[in-house]
């Protein structure tokens, strides 16, 4: 099989480098600069494999692009950690760990190739609401009641990631890490600055849906959530 590889690991990670001891044919490019490959690669290949293990923002980002433009099966490849962010809104047919088997990542390759023959979705790709708010990942644009806001770039993606995990809580350097790059300098104030801005322009009536987790990080908590009941008694900034 002809495989596409999207990763920024500096040394790689064990289950992609198995991919060839398997008999596959594998093509390797960054996962930073996926969103300008050549038509000609994305054709070459039967599946992509994205690597998400340096950055699940990144990671996420590229699959829902990949799934406008791309029919091939999608697989996302993540650590332990960050199994607890995917979900429904992640455009993969499949999810692999870091520390799979190469027999496990080659299961896994035939699953995924089988759900992306058969898949037939009748939802938008890119797209998902949350507690009200619209979040469209193809066109960079929130609602809330259809409402659109004046989003920066930074404050769409954390938006964004925070609404893509509802319920859970990251912190400020999880935030940094993944919606500012793992190679960011600044402080983790940034994100109290953002969150503030955010809940200014999602209104009186929605500010309350990114909570703050005291002395941890936030959390964007469903309105008809108990987590939501529960995150009354923590303090916004």
């Amino acid at each position: 099989m002809r495989l596409l590889v999207l990763s920024d690991h500096p040394q790689g990670i064990p289950a992609l480098e198995s991919l060839e001891i398997l008999g596959h044919e594998v093509e390797h490019r960054s996962l930073s600069a996926s969103l300008a490959l050549e038509p000609g690669i994305l054709a070459r290949a039967e599946a992509i494999l994205v690597d998400g293990s340096v950055s699940l923002l990144a990671a996420k980002n590229a699959l829902v692009q990949l799934a406008a433009t791309a029919r091939q099966p999608r697989l996302v490849i993540l650590s332990e950690s960050g199994f607890a962010a995917i979900n429904g809104t992640w455009a993969a047919h499949e999810a692999v760990l870091t520390a799979a088997s190469p027999a496990e990542l080659e299961a896994r390759l035939r699953l995924a190739s089988a759900r992306a023959e058969g898949s037939e979705t009748t939802t938008e790709p890119g797209r998902f609401k949350e507690a009200g708010v619209e979040i469209d990942e193809g066109t960079y644009t929130a609602r809330v009641q259809g409402q659109a806001l004046n989003l920066t770039y930074k404050e769409f993606e954390l938006l964004k990631f925070l609404a893509g995990s509802p319920d859970r809580v990251f912190t400020r350097d999880q935030l940094l890490t993944e919606v500012w790059g793992y190679d960011y300098f600044g402080g983790t104030r940034t994100v109290d600055v953002h969150v503030r801005r955010l809940r200014a322009k999602l209104g009186p009536d929605y500010e309350g849906l990114i909570r703050t987790v005291r002395n941890v990080g936030y959390l964007f908590a469903r309105a008809d959530s108990p987590s939501a009941e529960r995150s009354r008694r923590f303090e916004r900034s």
